[in-house]
């Protein structure tokens, strides 16, 4: 989930927010100025109303980040590299570059974000009960209360065993010291997943269609992106599991066709285009890379301008490059693979071009990796 404008950085770790989110705040805030505020606390003005469901959006929108916050700093505690934190319409999502070393590591890390979650709930619901035992009410026991509930029960849904809720992270880390199986925890975290999401569906059309309400359209929202993102979390098990022990070196296509970036773009379709069998060319001066064209960049140039275009005007530019080293991890190098529009990343030795990953020498590397991990059947 890519951010649309960036907030800062919270403990060293940039955070950033969907614009997604805007349809979230809009919908809580409403419904409680709206709705709930005016049934429960009547004869307040609007203004007031509205004042008290815009604070409470706010507040619970600072608690979802504090959950992933958490999520982010016991993580690095635990020797991963955060890529970012980004709040959008299902809550929020740490990006945490690479695995958990053990099932410990994923029980801390996945546990974290319910804990601070639960906590923040009681604290507002502890107030909520001082202000009422204080003979306080109004709009601002309306809200703590409000906040508490949903709090704790975003730590309950957050804590159901599937993939890829925190639940799911907990459900893989039993799985994974019971069997001493990453790949096994994976997959099966993720189909609790997708059942939990084919529930959701199920009970959200359910309740649409017998009148109770759009909220059932809401859980069936929910439960449909369970089931892509659970799908989601097997096929990245599978693949990591294929290509595990795999480095970057052993997939790479070596010394690639390279271009200068003051080659036109008529230049690249005549001499390159057919000669050259890979559909991406890199760019580099004095054996360094500086860019990356695509067939699909040079597609967009119109034919009429294509004498005058340089490649370096329609080239991923240096600084968006993927870049590696030829003995990394492969199954390091993809979660940067899949943020970058090209899909190719460039691998380097002391700055010097020596060689280009694509997504088909990615898939090869993963056919192998797959008939490697097949048992071999016995000879009679």
């Amino acid at each position: 989930m890519r951010a649309s404008f960036r907030l800062g950085r919270i403990a060293g770790v940039p955070v950033g927010v969907n614009w997604s989110v805007l349809v979230i705040f809009a919908l809580i805030a409403w419904g409680l100025a709206a709705n709930q505020f005016p049934r429960s606390y009547p004869d307040r003005s609007p203004v007031a109303y509205a004042l008290a469901g815009l604070a409470a959006a706010v507040v619970f929108f600072v608690g979802l980040l504090a959950h992933e916050v958490s999520h982010a700093i016991v993580a690095k505690r635990n020797g991963l590299e955060v890529g970012g934190i980004t709040l959008w319409l299902f809550g929020g999502v740490a990006e945490l570059k690479g695995e958990a070393r053990d099932p410990g590591a994923e029980l801390r890390i996945a546990g974290v974000g319910p804990l601070v979650s639960l906590v923040l709930g009681l604290f507002f619901g502890a107030i909520a009960i001082v202000l009422a035992l204080a003979g306080q009410g109004g709009l601002l026991l309306g809200s703590l209360a409000w906040l508490a509930g949903i709090n704790i029960l975003l730590a309950i849904f957050n804590v159901l065993p599937a993939a890829p809720l925190d639940g799911g992270r907990l459900l893989r880390a039993a799985v994974w010291k019971a069997t001493g199986d990453r790949t096994r925890a994976s997959v099966v975290a993720a189909r609790a997943g997708w059942v939990l999401g084919a529930l959701l569906i199920g009970l959200g059309l359910w309740q649409f269609l017998a009148g109770v309400g759009f909220g059932g359209l809401w859980l069936a929202l929910i439960g449909w992106f369970l089931i892509g993102a659970a799908g989601m979390e097997e096929r990245q098990a599978r693949t990591g599991s294929a290509l595990r022990g795999v480095r970057v070196g052993d997939v790479m296509t070596p010394e690639p066709q390279t271009a200068s970036a003051d080659l036109t773009v008529a230049d690249f379709v005549d001499r390159y285009l057919f000669a050259y069998r890979h559909s991406a060319l890199p760019l580099t001066e004095d054996g360094r890379p500086t860019g990356l064209v695509t067939l699909d960049r040079v597609r967009a140039v119109p034919a009429d301008r294509r004498a005058s275009t340089r490649l370096a005007e329609v080239a991923c530019r240096a600084d968006e490059l993927v870049l590696a080293q030829p003995g990394e991890e492969l199954n390091d190098l993809l979660p940067r693979l899949s943020q970058c529009a090209d899909g190719r990343a460039l691998v380097v030795t002391d700055g010097r071009l020596v060689g280009i990953v694509s997504p088909s020498d990615i898939s090869r590397a993963v056919q192998r990796g797959s008939l490697r991990d097949q048992p071999t059947p016995a000879h009679r």
